[in-house]
Parts: C-alpha cells; structure tokens; sequence
C-alpha cells in the first residue's frame, strides 16, 4: 500500500503514519516528491486496511499497490528516477547516455586509449570487467584488482565515470570501492546474496536481465537490491536466450515499453551482448535508441580481432565514432 500524504502535511503527520506501519510489525518506506511525500508499507503478508492511515492528519488517500514488486513499480512512485553522477550527468532525465569500452580490461594502455576513443565520440561513461564470468574455465577472467585499479586511472586521465561488474560477495565491495557503478551480470540476476549486498552499497547497480529470465523476475531481482536501502538502480536489457542461432541472443524490444509503464527506473540496452555479431551492434543501437531509453552499453576494442573477450561483437573506435554520428543524426544523443 501507498500512503500518500497532503501538500502540507508536517513531519509530525508523517511520523504519525510511520509508527502506525512500525507498529504492525511491517516496514515504512518514505517517497518524497516535488509537492507531496508518499510513504510505502513493505513487508506485509497480507493485505493492509486502509482504515489505519485515512483519518489520521495529513493524509490525502491510501492507494493499493498489486504488483509483486513494490518499490520498483511505478504504483509506489509515479516519477521517473534520475541518477545523479555529478557534473551534470543525471541517467534518467530524458537523455541518452552512452557507456562504452572493452568486455575486459586486458591492459592499462589498452584501457585508457579505449577510453579516450569512446569519450571522444560522445561517451560519457567507460566500462570495463576487472572479475569476467566466462562461460569455459579456460577463458581470460580478467585482471581482478589490478584491473580496478587501471579503471580507476582510467577516470583519473579521461574524467569518464565508470562501469565494471561484480561477480561475488568478496568482491563487490572493492569494485564499489574503484567504480562509479556496480554491474551484476546476466549469470547473477537471481545470486540473491548478491543483490542483497549490492542494495546495501553505496554505488548505483546496472542491473542486466538474466538471459532466461522473465520481465517479472527482472523486475523481482531489481526489488531485491532496492528492499535493502540502494534506490540507485538501472535495468539492463541484454538479450534472452531463444531458437536463434543468427546472433548470440534475441534483444527484447518488446520488454522497453512494458518497463516504461511499470518501472519508474532508468533503461538501459546493450546490443553487443544480444547480437553477439558486430554487424548487427549498430542497427541494434538505433532501433534501441528511438524508444526513448536512457542509456546504450556498447562494446568497443582498439583492437576487436585481437580481444581476449568478446571481440566479435565489439565495434572498433571508428565504428562506434560512426555510430555516434548517426544517433546525433536521428536527435537522440
């Protein structure tokens, strides 16, 4: 339930309603808007009497919530969320925001040249995986803490802010630590543990859909990490697994205007993951980019054929340069 509360309604008639949500045992969530506060009721096992709360003081209405997922759902907050990086940066303002670099940070030199191409061509965000799940045991893993360290020159000489994932509870506290944002890959969607650690961090999380995943059960894991205290959150759209066999995964289209409508958090898509095919990458972007998402995640390499991850769906420098031209063409960035 949503407890909505009038326009000048004291903090005396909000801490009325807290303790009326405390004391049943359940948990207040506080939604401060542009003219009103809303105060959510989380944790309750059944359904809630809206008699508690409408007499009380300051009270405007109290309005059922029936999704599964509640503070995520635009039923708990109708306004769109807008991240905050600083120096006018804001993921989930209305603009287009693209995140650019390696699948992995193979070398500080491959690293920052990377990173200077991708701001050059209009990024304003640079990532690169220190911890790599790959799928064979034998595949590169990534430089674990010495790339952390190499992300965080990579800030320091270029002024991106960064993106890199967390694979496990031992580490993401060092990538919160070295990056702007914590990425919790397709693989760990449903690692519970790890949204839960990653909800009580104090980084904004890209949050990529789980390849068999459903859009409820996306939507249930970003609850996860928002239920631990994180509000900061970014839902990636990466491609599920189908028949296909013409690219690496199928990108959901379809699922950016159902989140549109039931989320307020920032949208985000990576083609490269869904095509797999670096031809594919670009018709990919625009399509993705002309449905009003709020930020593209593109693999780029100075060198694709020599990457030691992912090097055929990642775009070269010129390639992504292009690509940048054309989105500035088409009004989105």
């Amino acid at each position: 339930m949503l407890i909505v509360m009038k326009k000048g309604a004291t903090q005396e008639d909000i801490g009325r309603v807290i303790d009326v949500i405390r004391s049943k045992g359940w948990e207040p969530k506080a939604i401060k808007g542009g003219e009103r506060t809303a105060i959510g009721v989380l944790r309750n096992d059944g359904a809630v009497d809206a008699g508690l709360f409408l007499d009380l003081s300051g009270v405007k209405e109290a309005i059922p919530v029936s999704k599964p997922y509640k503070l995520v759902s635009r039923e708990m907050r109708p306004q769109k969320t807008a991240i905050n990086f600083g120096e006018g940066v804001r993921i989930g303002d209305g603009s287009l925001h693209i995140i650019a670099g390696p699948c992995a940070i193979e070398s500080e030199q491959q690293a920052i040249e990377t990173a200077f191409k991708v701001k050059e061509a209009g990024a304003a965000f640079f990532r690169g995986g220190a911890f790599k799940p790959r799928t064979s045991p034998y595949a590169f893993q990534g430089l674990g803490i010495e790339g952390l360290k190499i992300l965080k020159k990579v800030k320091e000489e270029t002024g991106l802010f960064t993106v890199t994932e967390a694979t496990d509870i031992d580490n993401i506290g060092y990538v919160a630590e070295y990056a702007d944002i914590i990425q919790i890959g397709t693989r760990n969607m449903q690692n519970y543990s790890l949204l839960k650690e990653a909800g009580r961090s104090k980084r904004p999380v890209l949050l990529k859909r789980g390849m068999w995943a459903t859009v409820d059960e996306f939507l249930m894991a970003a609850e996860y990490i928002m239920s631990e205290g994180n509000d900061e959150v970014i839902l990636c759209e990466r491609g599920i697994r189908t028949f296909t066999r013409h690219s690496r995964n199928t990108l959901d289209l379809n699922a950016i205007p159902f989140l549109m409508r039931e989320t307020h958090l920032p949208l985000c898509v990576d083609p490269s993951h869904a095509a797999g095919r670096r031809y594919q990458v670009e018709p990919l972007s625009r399509a993705a980019s002309v449905m009003g998402i709020d930020a593209l995640l593109i693999e780029v390499h100075i060198s694709p054929e020599t990457a030691l991850s992912d090097g055929p769906q990642s775009l070269s420098p010129d390639e992504f340069f292009n690509l940048c031209e054309e989105l500035r063409g088409l009004g989105v960035l």
